[in-house]
């Protein structure tokens, strides 16, 4: 059993080198304890899914021009995140929004072979 994901949890990213923090929009009208609750549509990057500081993905154009120009040294680049799936598996028996809620075992994907983790769930009183 986990934790529900709300507003304000904490994030990693494989290839980031710091946490980011997730945003839960308060258009859901759903909190859990007293917070707007996520659905596993919340993966927008810039809107819910911040910045994991610096990406280390070769996969990332950025960073493997970077590491070229260094003659392959390995270069980070500024991360943007760039997340097209929504998180899985989520918690089909409760539903935020026509949505199954996410949870803090749930990953997404970014496009430069990232996983992307939930660290904290910004709720410890409510479990699914």
């Amino acid at each position: 059993m986990g934790f529900f994901v709300v507003n304000g949890a904490l994030l990693k990213c494989t290839f980031g080198i710091a946490p980011g923090s997730f945003t839960v929009l308060p258009d859901k009208m759903i909190n859990c304890a007293g917070v707007p609750m996520a659905n596993i549509m919340d993966f927008k990057p810039m809107v819910n899914i911040a910045t994991f500081g610096m990406c280390q993905s070769l996969a990332n154009p950025t960073v493997a021009s970077a590491t070229a120009s260094a003659s392959g040294v390995l270069t980070p680049m500024p991360c943007i995140p760039n997340t097209v799936a929504p998180w899985i598996p989520g918690k089909p028996t409760v539903l935020v929004k026509n949505m199954p809620a996410l949870v803090d075992n749930c990953k997404c994907m970014c496009i430069w072979g990232g996983v992307i983790e939930v660290t904290f769930a910004g709720n410890v009183t409510v479990k699914t």
